[in-house]
């Protein structure tokens, strides 16, 4: 196997170093958020399940209604600039917690939403800005980084927010994460070349949208990227539905274990973001996409088959999310990179909306068949089936151009 060539550092690339330190600004801000915010709600205003359920479908809904719109708006606008307001305006919505928490929960849903629909603006623009920024073969090293202070967020940023708010009230708590976006946009604001695409600005803003849905139809790697993703999150969620139900009912592990046990994505992602630079260079990245999925959902389909709740079965499950996190963020960075690549410039955000937004359009109906297989038909059979499901998705690859892509994506 001959060594692969090597390519530019981003080390020294300025511009993408600011997006970096932005970036993972913003993700740390993001995941705090999630706890301050919902214990805003819990213990200041005393909401129950139903309205805690509630602030996270208003946080979950801009996905839905926004993305096609935002991409749009990301082709149009300099990403930069879509970033930089974005995160100020995630900033100065969270700030009114402090003053605001006391009107109650209609208050703390429109903040939810709010945020939700800048949150949307943030990642659509932040994902089509790394290949307008750097080069063809800088995009798996780009992904790499940024995944990987993204995954570490995802570990740290509860973990700051619980602390916070044990420190603090949990309003108060709330402000780590405005001064956290404000810094977010005030570093990508530094970024000095990150050109405007402007061609088709004259042209109606349903018109671009179709054409964005046209473009990812009639590519045969973007459809394969879109049908991929879709079966995904449409298993992955009832997977996670029946999931809960598992441990809990069927292993009959106490919280704490299951606490521990579901911490044992955090390590694995980010093990996979570090690999995932490199792994494509090495083997390409046909293999790497097929390969690393069809081998995930193997490992994750190991799980319907435990029993007990003794040290044994604890050890498999956590040896199981380790692995799954480290395989299933290699496949998430590597196909990013390729979207990314095949994509032309002028429409990389509304390609990635649209595969957004086909991506998560699912998730709400898996998460209601995933309870409803598990009560007609068993929890143990409906985890087995919505494993299955997922490898649907390296089957969709498999049968794909990018299943024949080599260890470079430059054409």
């Amino acid at each position: 196997m001959s060594l692969p060539s090597r390519t530019p550092s981003l080390w020294a690339h300025r511009d993408f170093l600011s997006l970096w330190l932005g970036q993972t600004a913003s993700q740390l801000a993001g995941f705090a958020g999630q706890v301050t915010l919902p214990l805003v709600a819990v213990v200041s205003l005393g909401a129950g399940a139903a309205q805690l359920g509630a602030l996270r479908a208003v946080q979950q809904l801009p996905i839905l209604i926004f993305s096609l719109f935002v991409g749009v708006l990301v082709d149009r606008w300099r990403s930069r600039t879509v970033m930089v307001y974005a995160d100020l305006g995630r900033a100065l919505v969270l700030a009114a917690v402090p003053l605001g928490w006391m009107l109650g929960l209609p208050f703390l849903y429109v903040v939810a939403f709010t945020a939700g629909v800048f949150t949307v603006c943030f990642d659509v623009a932040y994902q089509a800005a790394l290949p307008r920024l750097v080069e063809r073969d800088q995009l798996a090293q780009g992904n790499s980084m940024l995944e990987t202070t993204r995954s570490a967020a995802q570990i740290c940023g509860p973990a700051l927010g619980g602390a916070l708010v044990s420190l603090l009230t949990a309003p108060i708590a709330v402000l780590a994460s405005a001064v956290l976006f404000a810094f977010s946009s005030l570093s990508i604001r530094r970024i000095r070349r990150l050109p405007s695409m402007t061609s088709e600005a004259s042209s109606g803003v349903v018109r671009q949208i179709r054409d964005g849905l046209r473009i990812v139809v009639h590519d045969g790697s973007l459809r394969a990227i879109a049908t991929a993703t879709c079966v995904y999150q449409f298993s992955f969620t009832a997977l996670t539905t029946v999931y809960l139900l598992f441990v809990t009912r069927t292993l009959d592990l106490p919280g704490a274990v299951v606490g521990l046990v579901l911490a044992g994505f955090g390590p694995g992602v980010l093990i996979g973001s570090l690999l995932s630079s490199w792994l494509p260079r090495w083997f390409g990245y046909g293999r790497v996409v097929v390969f690393a999925a069809l081998i995930s959902d193997l490992v994750m389909l190991c799980t319907s088959a435990l029993h007990g709740s003794g040290p044994a079965a604890v050890a498999a499950l956590i040896t199981i999310n380790v692995l799954y996190g480290v395989l299933s963020q290699t496949v998430d960075i590597a196909v990013t990179a390729i979207r990314q690549a095949v994509t032309p410039l002028p429409v990389q955000g509304r390609v990635v909306a649209t595969i957004n937004f086909l991506g998560m359009g699912l998730t709400p109906l898996g998460a209601l068949l995933g309870g409803a297989a598990a009560g007609a038909f068993g929890i143990r059979t409906a985890l087995f089936a919505a494993t299955a499901g997922m490898f649907l998705s390296p089957l969709a690859l498999s049968l794909s151009p990018l299943a024949r892509l080599g260890r470079s994506l430059t054409r």
